[in-house]
């Protein structure tokens, strides 16, 4: 059954009003600008899926749950197919996400060697939270109990981390 007008006018609102920062969100996620213009469309199509728009309080979240849950079925999909993830590239993303000197800093290659080393500095059980956050898109609760911790201590692990590695990346500007 094709939207309704109310349905269409409701998606093309949200478009206009936070279309930019749903691409901006998938660009800071995704490796190729196309794959975050792919999965910007795929939101749009599920959005038009929805029959009582007026159910949706807050359209802006309703909008980033759906686009969040589409990287993890996509994260689930690329392990079923066998296609590795790269976490350095993942959380290289993350850090240029909150400093943008980064990405102008040293060329791509040098930044993901020196990303690794940089990581590897981490306690073992902080590398391991990264990597199931990042890599593995899991969730804090996902990661305390694979690794035997609290919620809390997995978000300390995680700060810790990127806090860590944006130090470090900046010492070798």
């Amino acid at each position: 059954m094709p939207p309704s007008r109310s349905q269409s006018a409701w998606v093309g609102k949200l478009i206009a009003e936070y279309g930019s920062a749903l691409y901006a969100f998938f660009r800071r996620r995704t490796r190729v600008q196309h794959d975050a213009q792919d999965l910007a469309q795929e939101v749009y199509l599920r959005l038009l899926r929805v029959n009582d728009v007026d159910a949706v309080r807050n359209p802006e979240a309703y909008m980033f749950t759906v686009a969040d849950n589409l990287l993890k079925e996509r994260a689930v999909l690329a392990r079923r197919q066998g296609r590795p993830i790269d976490w350095s590239e993942s959380l290289e993303e993350e850090l240029k996400a909150h400093d943008p000197a980064v990405e102008h800093d040293v060329d791509s290659a040098l930044r993901t060697k020196r990303l690794s080393e940089v990581f590897a500095e981490l306690s073992p059980k902080c590398r391991a939270a990264v990597v199931l956050q990042y890599r593995d898109e899991q969730t804090y609760a996902e990661i305390a109990a694979q690794l035997g911790v609290s919620t809390n201590m997995v978000k300390k692990y995680l700060a810790y981390a990127v806090a860590h590695c944006r130090r470090r990346m900046r010492s070798w500007g």
